[in-house]
């Protein structure tokens, strides 16, 4: 199909328009031929050399990934944006009902948004804004969210090293109204309190519901230690599965605090177990380890490409102690949220791990990916987390 004037566009390097025809979302700036005169942050057209049209996408020229598609048809750019946001408020009121009021809304290029984050809690939404096109669109996006969700406040959370490339300011403050300190939310009918304002992300983490729930159903009957814990989703599903203890273990005095909180506010305050404020990798190291079923979900150990050995020796090390202190016919439930770190790699340390240990070790389940955490099966950069249940002989 024959574009617009291509004086008007961004033209793209011949042979280097197959991953837009692909339909992946990002153009990185060595695949530009010709851009027209245009502020940053501003919607171009995008056609190839030949001068077939491609889409439209926003663009920032002080950045590797200059350019992010917002479509890939002739459609106005704004009625995809409204189209976009429609659809990804559809697809989540398909699957959750009242026993569940926090999830993701929008889940960046998963939703065919890219650059834009927006999580609900109860009746407070929080936007997370990681690109100057979309900082552009936000008017647009604010209208269009409140009128479809009608939150009593909304606010950003903009607080991610992206933006310093997209030339923006960190960022975080209320956009309308003031929410509640805490936010309560519903969680498979679990009671929890989010921090919006101090929390990590926007508050929770919302990607781990299904693998809360999971964990809750393994529990009945276990020792649970629940490590790097932060603010006790898992302690909170493991009590409500049975569990016969639950140990919670995490690094910061207000994440253990607010654990206690939740699994008071869920009736589970007497509960036997330990709410320990400690490294995890000392606490690990202190025998004996005594528990059938250990979580680890730690934070991100690669944030850059560079961090990738240094992080890949702390998962090794924390498994191999886990590995070898563990009681036979153990479950290891454990992740990793680097997205440097990939499955293949993450299950090759897990390997690595397990032999320096000498334990038998045997995957039983892989992830469960959260229904509101959508993956653009043409954008396979968004799949950042990775997750095993592990049997320890």
């Amino acid at each position: 199909m024959s574009g617009p004037d291509a004086s008007r566009a961004a033209v793209l390097q011949p042979g280097k328009d197959k991953a837009v025809r692909n339909r992946h979302p990002w153009i990185f700036s060595g695949a530009i031929r010709s851009l027209p005169d245009f502020e940053n942050g501003g919607i171009l057209p995008v056609v190839a050399s030949d001068g077939a049209f491609l889409g439209h996408a926003y663009f920032n020229t002080a950045t590797s990934i200059a350019g992010r598609m917002l479509n890939f048809d002739p459609t106005p750019p704004l009625e995809s944006l409204a189209a976009c946001l429609d659809e990804a408020l559809a697809l989540r009121r398909r699957f959750f009902g009242p026993e569940t009021t926090a999830f993701r809304l929008v889940n960046g290029e998963g939703d065919g948004l890219p650059g834009l984050i927006a999580d609900l809690y109860g009746d407070v939404l929080v936007l997370q804004i990681s690109t100057l096109g979309m900082e552009r669109l936000k008017p647009f996006v604010l209208e269009r969210l409140a009128e479809r969700v009608a939150p009593r406040a909304i606010f950003e959370k903009s607080n991610i090293p992206s933006r310093r490339e997209e030339g923006l300011p960190m960022f975080e403050g209320p956009l309308r109204g003031d929410p509640p300190d805490p936010v309560e939310i519903l969680e498979n009918g679990l009671r929890f309190l989010v921090d919006i304002v101090r929390g990590q992300k926007t508050g929770f983490y919302l990607d781990q519901r299904d693998m809360r729930t999971f964990a809750r159903a393994l529990a009945p009957g276990r020792r649970v230690l629940n490590a790097f814990a932060y603010t006790g989703g898992f302690s909170v599903a493991a009590f409500a599965g049975g569990a016969a203890a639950v140990d919670t273990v995490d690094a910061s005095e207000r994440a253990t605090a607010a654990a206690r909180e939740n699994c008071r506010l869920n009736g589970f305050a007497e509960g036997p177990g330990r709410f320990i404020t400690d490294d995890v990798f000392e606490f690990i190291r202190r025998p004996p380890l005594n528990y059938d079923f250990v979580i680890l979900d730690p934070p991100a150990f690669a944030k850059r490409k560079n961090e990738v050995i240094r992080a890949c020796r702390g998962y090794k090390d924390i498994h191999r102690v886990v590995f070898q202190s563990v009681p036979p016919r153990s479950l290891v439930m454990t992740f990793s949220c680097s997205f440097f770190v990939d499955e293949t790699l993450f299950r090759q340390v897990l390997f690595q791990a397990a032999r320096e240990a000498g334990r038998g070790v045997r995957i039983l389940q892989r992830h469960r990916q959260a229904f509101d955490h959508p993956i653009n099966i043409y954008h396979p950069e968004s799949d950042y987390l990775k997750g095993f249940l592990l049997h320890v002989d």
